[in-house]
């Protein structure tokens, strides 16, 4: 591949028709950092987040007393024929009409994403800000999240993607999205105010939760097997016990956590009292200081800045990350004080991401992404985004895990995979129309690099439609 194909596939998300080939790529994808829109008008009319928290606060409550409602009932021993039976509860109108409009606003946030995506000036810029929703997954398969995920990355990494690390960090660990998602908002110190009332009452403990702790450290900041312990990752809850949110709050300090509906709220109520001895160090501070400042801590760890190094050696040089790049990268991000764009630039100016062969095979959203800028798409039906995303294997924000999506070949080129491509390669093809010529859009979208088996099959295509189905799943088009 020629240094401007590289840069609009490898380090973009794939060129459009009119795109003009740019005569200087390096200065052409660090001059995006100037021109980047955090809050672009694709995201314009996504729903606030105050609407969103409203809708799931009024289901969660809906849930709660149905719940009540059903603990009250007297069982009975057998159904009386002709008496009316209790309503199935999804059945309830109210609670159909509210989970319907919790999945309305994740489609428009996938749709706006997509759009985003699709009509950005800056396609390298809005790589990152994918990559760096990934690295801080939260899935919609838990339902309160399905309104949140968007908002995580719209609210947290957008804003932060050209900053430093630290502060995407912290944005990412107080927003409502991580915090429901990651059971935090439940977490309650078991000497805290309200863990020392249930213990009086004899209540049912519900105590700590370390899930939260555990991702930071395992996944969003040292990586795994990298010298902190349980005793760490435990001590660790323990000062992030009372970071919650208010108004979805559940529980028995719910009532006592106030401020706007869907803002992080530091609950000193739920909180561990006392020092913490983390990773080596001791923390004195107190309240919601505590673990803010083993967060910042955490940032400028060495063994963050080659977990963060190897993850994205790996999106833009290949499955193996060259160890050179990942040395150049964490020595690039210790030096500046985790400063983002500082990491990008040492990426840019790498020699390793340009080497000229293809490097990585495009997962779903990737692929999806650039045969539609190939095809001059600029928006796509909100329910029709929804649903290539998930006939293809990667349903947007829903992960099977807090580790987000793989970012290797093995997870994406499987036989049904490839049928799958196809299957949506000819649908693309179908609403694309008979205009679009797939052997000059395949010329102007790969210069000097289509192969000749590439060339041969669009050539003997019977139609222009298949023509540009063969060109969207060749060798070239599904790998960067």
């Amino acid at each position: 591949m020629l240094s401007t194909t590289i840069a609009l596939n490898r380090f973009g998300l794939g060129a459009r028709p009119d795109d003009q080939q740019p005569s200087d790529p390096k200065r052409w994808l660090l001059g995006q950092f100037d021109r980047f829109e955090p809050r672009p008008r694709a995201l314009a009319q996504v729903p606030s987040r105050a609407q969103v928290v409203d809708q799931l606060a009024e289901y969660l409550a809906e849930q709660q007393m149905a719940g009540r409602a059903k603990r009250q009932m007297q069982p009975a021993s057998m159904p009386v024929e002709g008496m009316p039976q209790p309503a199935d509860k999804q059945a309830d109108p109210l609670k159909r009409f509210l989970r319907q409009t919790i999945r309305e606003d994740y489609l428009a946030m996938n749709s706006a994403r997509l759009d985003s995506a699709l009509t950005t000036e800056c396609p390298f810029t809005e790589r990152l800000v994918h990559f760096w929703a990934n690295h801080f997954a939260v899935s919609v398969d838990k339902l309160p999240v399905i309104g949140l995920a968007g908002l995580l990355e719209f609210e947290a990494i957008r804003p932060h993607v050209l900053g430093k690390f630290s502060d995407m960090l912290l944005a990412v660990e107080q927003h409502p999205a991580m915090l429901v998602y990651l059971d935090q908002a439940q977490s309650i110190g078991p000497n805290s105010q309200v863990g020392q009332r249930i213990a009086l009452r004899g209540g049912k403990q519900r105590g700590l939760n370390e899930n939260l702790a555990r991702e930071i450290m395992e996944l969003h900041t040292l990586g795994v097997r990298t010298g902190y312990s349980q005793a760490d990752v435990t001590e660790f809850a323990r000062a992030l016990t009372g970071w919650t949110v208010s108004g979805l709050g559940r529980g028995p300090a719910a009532r006592m956590i106030g401020g706007t509906p869907g803002q992080f709220e530091f609950a000193e109520v739920l909180h561990e009292p006392g020092s913490r001895m983390i990773v080596g160090k001791r923390y004195d501070q107190s309240g919601e200081a505590q673990a803010r400042a083993v967060l910042l801590d955490l940032a400028a760890s060495p063994a963050t800045a080659r977990h963060l190094s190897t993850k994205l050696a790996r999106h833009f040089a290949g499955d193996d990350p060259p160890p050179a790049l990942v040395d150049r990268l964490s020595k690039a991000y210790l030096a500046s004080g985790g400063d983002l764009p500082t990491l990008y630039r040492a990426l840019v100016d790498s020699p390793e991401p340009w080497t000229a062969k293809p490097l990585k095979f495009k997962n779903p959203w990737e692929w999806s992404v650039s045969s539609l800028r190939a095809v001059g798409s600029r928006e796509l039906e909100p329910q029709m985004a929804a649903n290539v995303l998930r006939q293809l294997g990667q349903p947007t924000w829903q992960p099977g895990s807090p580790a987000g999506w793989d970012d290797i070949a093995a997870s994406w080129a499987g036989p049904d995979a490839l049928v799958r491509r196809v299957e949506v390669a000819q649908r693309i093809a179908d609403n694309a129309g008979s205009a679009l010529d797939a052997r000059a859009l395949a010329e102007k979208l790969f210069p000097g690099s289509l192969g000749e088996p590439t060339r041969t099959a669009i050539a003997r295509a019977e139609s222009p439609k298949e023509g540009l189905a063969l060109l969207l799943v060749s060798p070239e088009f599904v790998r960067r």
